[in-house]
């Protein structure tokens, strides 16, 4: 989830700070009007049994093409908060988690929480069965700072919370946002998406009505990326720099 190069390339025209239409901020999504998603949102944020809990990373906080804002208005449950790790303190949800934890029966196989990251150690979502009510944790970050808050905040989350993924391959090279009608910013790897898509990636296999959930949450996040990709200017390759002393090559 790094900061995509493509993104240099934005055609900021009538949509940058010098122009009339940049200062107008919708009040209903909190975007420049001329990008407004507010006939894109559900009418009202939709109910989950589920809670999720996103920690939002402070660059990420400032991000133009943060999937967050838009997810938090899509959604009723959701909680942000804005730090680089998950502790005491953080969130009296997930407090109240960890300090009840101790008394819960060791028998019961039902998660409480669930974190999402990729990894090894890592259960696929689709094998875990939780029960109504599990709260779903999010790492919004890049890649790196993302590893690094799981990291941090492992073991805080290890007395209440299972690891979970969706599917996810080391091997092969992520998207960009030409490749995807989904992905606004290049990913690292195959299968790694944004928080709003991996919440929604999510929700269908928590919520009993998840199938619908998440195609009302990935429709949001269409229109986004098709609004984001039309401001895109066609990208000219770089030239390639020589290093210092080396010799020029000729070409035919």
């Amino acid at each position: 989830m790094d900061l995509e190069d493509e993104f240099n390339h934005l055609d900021l025209s009538g949509v940058d700070g010098r122009s009339e239409s940049r200062r107008r901020i919708c009040d209903g999504c909190g975007r420049p009007e001329n990008v407004c998603l507010c006939g894109s949102l559900p009418s009202e944020p939709i109910s989950t049994a589920t809670q999720i809990v996103i920690l939002h990373h402070p660059h990420e906080h400032r991000h133009k093409l943060s999937t967050v804002p838009i997810l938090t208005k899509s959604l009723l449950n959701t909680h942000t908060i804005v730090g680089r790790r998950l502790r005491r303190g953080s969130s009296p949800l997930l407090d109240s988690l960890h300090s009840s934890s101790s008394s819960s029966s060791s028998s019961d196989q039902s998660p409480r929480a669930i974190y999402l990251f990729p990894g090894p150690t890592s259960t696929h979502i689709s094998q875990l069965n939780p029960n109504p009510g599990t709260v779903l944790i999010v790492f919004d970050a890049t890649w790196k700072h993302a590893k690094e808050m799981v990291d941090a905040s492992a073991e805080y989350l290890s007395s209440f919370a299972i690891r979970a993924c969706l599917d996810c391959d080391f091997g092969e090279t992520g998207g960009n946002i030409f490749d995807s009608e989904l992905i606004l910013r290049r990913e690292p790897f195959l299968g790694c998406v944004s928080t709003m898509e991996a919440a929604a990636r999510a929700l269908r296999s928590l919520e009993p009505n998840g199938p619908e959930i998440e195609s009302r949450l990935l429709n949001v996040l269409r229109d986004m990326v098709r609004f984001q990709a039309s401001h895109l200017k066609p990208m000219k390759p770089r030239p390639k720099l020589l290093k210092k002393g080396q010799p020029k090559k000729d070409f035919e």
